[in-house]
């Protein structure tokens, strides 16, 4: 791994998600574990070969990937947040998954061979990266002739409709962090997906919408979200009372209007390199 100084947008990131990594094991979260198994369904993996996970954070797509390809294979998970990658090592030991290992190191540039693994995975992790191009590119310098590259981003109207009114509520009590924080909205549609991937050299590149719904068990179960999510990096930069406002006003609007249910719509990206 390169340990070349973090940016500024890693730096934060990898803040973010460690702070987050306190609420990844809830229900309210299982979007994580939802999607990751989906992506890399798509790969049609199957014993041995070896597997990247880029920001790979508590292993929901590292785990499914160690089942899949089993003994004979090998996985490695590479995050910067050390919480989240503790998560997927206590994971992967309650599982005796030993075909898997997590790396804290920037995802962006990695500094392994070129064409080293039969398939990389990068589950709602690319828009986290300045320059997402590059970052597309260098995932795409690491698969093996013949491998395969899975990408999964966020679709359009993530978590509505209590994704708006938490934002209306941060406009209200602190105006200078209102969308200061919301990478995920850089890349929302298959189109968008498929040219990045085809800018990095994967002409082969295909991408599709799924549109998909996240049920809460309450209205107040959106406040795990907030803190399990990119959203914390928002609520993190509040004072201790600012925190105590917007959490009454925001629960207090989404039970007025009986949200449990959210928007989860994803976009999965795939490309495979010629043998």
């Amino acid at each position: 791994m390169n340990h070349q100084p973090l940016s500024e947008h890693a730096q934060r990131a990898a803040r973010t998600y460690s702070a987050a990594a306190d609420h990844y094991g809830l229900a309210s979260l299982a979007f994580w574990e939802r999607f990751g198994a989906d992506t890399v369904s798509r790969l049609g993996l199957g014993p041995g070969g070896t597997v990247l996970d880029l920001c790979c954070g508590h292993g929901a797509s590292a785990i499914p990937a160690a089942r899949a390809i089993g003994a004979s294979g090998r996985v490695l998970g590479v995050d910067l947040a050390e919480p989240l990658l503790k998560l997927a090592q206590a994971r992967a030991a309650s599982e005796g998954l030993a075909n898997v290992e997590f790396r804290q190191g920037d995802a962006t540039c990695t500094g392994f061979p070129a064409g080293g693994f039969d398939a990389v995975i990068c589950v709602f992790g690319v828009f986290f990266a300045a320059d997402m191009e590059s970052f597309a590119a260098e995932m795409w310098r690491l698969v093996s002739p013949g491998g395969r590259l899975a990408v999964t981003t966020w679709g359009p109207g993530l978590f509505e409709p209590a994704n708006s009114l938490f934002w209306d509520c941060v406009g209200e009590i602190e105006p200078s962090l209102f969308k200061a924080f919301n990478p995920w909205d850089k890349i929302t549609s298959p189109s968008a997906l498929e040219h990045l991937l085809e800018r990095a050299g994967a002409v082969s590149a295909k991408a599709q919408a799924v549109a998909c719904a996240h049920q809460l068990d309450h209205p107040d179960s959106f406040w795990d979200i907030v803190l399990g999510t990119g959203y914390r990096a928002t609520v993190d930069a509040l004072s201790p009372r600012q925190c105590d406002r917007l959490r009454a006003r925001l629960l207090g609007e989404l039970r007025s209007r009986r949200v449990t249910t959210v928007q989860t719509n994803v976009v999965f990206g795939t490309a495979q390199r010629p043998s």
